[in-house]
């Protein structure tokens, strides 16, 4: 049986994997949380409900409609995606799952942290991807910026490439699980700063530290995240899917508040309906 991994627990990930589980797929859906819709208190203009609903009522509808199909809910973070022989794999805080397609949707893009210098070096320094960049850190040393399993997943990659990583947390308490050899700076950032490309991040209190490049890794990964390393194309921030909800690269699609346009739980169903079914096309052709 084909196996698709769904990222994102709100209305475009379940919906995906209710149409997938229906299709005859295997479907997990790796999640952390409900997103937006599990924060949201009234809705009152999705079809079907007369009556106000919230919408963690919505959400525990749809969670129980997704296992009843046999799809797989699993609460954990993933922390990369990765091109296999066939398919992907996908790395979670829950163990690593083998996938023929993956579906994104893990709600809107994360904001980037309001840090000084972090957009105006990006290209130049700043990157939000160790494994399409580490190759240009070769002996040099960088910083993650981050203190969760995202962060650590960055600095796995850097670590036998990088002369030096250290780990920004940024007045965080870092993990207790750290890799062998992984620095740790718990100053809170007050800047990224250079000339023509990185060269020190300034601390509010205390002596810069000197870097050659700055991977951004804050709070826990996104779909543009995951899409920007799989070579997907993005419009700002926002994953750029065809009708069929499908991105450039083969077996990877889109749905939800990622790709931008109506934030609203009609369309991001709607979207996770979609790609669904153009990932059960995908892996049966």
């Amino acid at each position: 049986m084909a196996n698709v991994v769904i990222i994102g627990g709100g209305p475009a990930g379940l919906s995906a994997a209710i149409y997938a589980a229906r299709s005859g797929l295997s479907a997990t859906v790796l999640y952390t949380d409900g997103g937006a819709l599990g924060r949201t208190d009234k809705i009152e203009n999705y079809f079907g409900f007369p009556e106000v609903v919230t919408g963690p009522e919505l959400l525990a509808r749809g969670q129980a409609q997704a296992k009843r199909l046999g799809a797989a809910l699993v609460q954990a973070e993933v922390t990369g995606i990765e091109y296999a022989e066939k398919g992907f794999v996908v790395k979670s805080t829950a163990g690593t799952y083998e996938a023929d397609a993956v579906i994104l949707a893990t709600g809107a893009p994360r904001a980037v942290p309001p840090i000084a210098g972090v957009a105006e070096f990006e290209g130049r320094g700043v990157s939000y991807c160790a494994v399409c960049d580490a190759f240009f850190y070769r002996g040099k040393s960088v910083a993650v910026l981050g203190q969760g399993e995202y962060a650590l997943e960055e600095a796995r990659v850097l670590l036998p490439v990088a002369g030096a990583v250290t780990l920004l947390t940024d007045g965080s308490e870092p993990a207790a699980d750290l890799p062998e050899g992984l620095r740790v700076e718990t100053r809170p950032v007050a800047a990224i700063e250079g000339g023509d490309k990185v060269e020190r991040v300034a601390f509010r209190e205390g002596d810069p530290l000197a870097v050659d490049g700055v991977f951004i890794a804050y709070g826990t990964a996104g779909s543009g995240d995951f899409a920007r390393k799989l070579g997907a194309q993005l419009d700002g921030n926002k994953i750029q899917a065809d009708a069929a909800m499908a991105t450039a690269v083969p077996g990877l699609f889109a749905a939800g508040d990622c790709t931008g346009g109506l934030l609203q739980v009609a369309k991001a169903v709607s979207d996770g309906a979609q790609a669904a079914m153009s990932a059960v096309r995908y892996v049966r052709k």
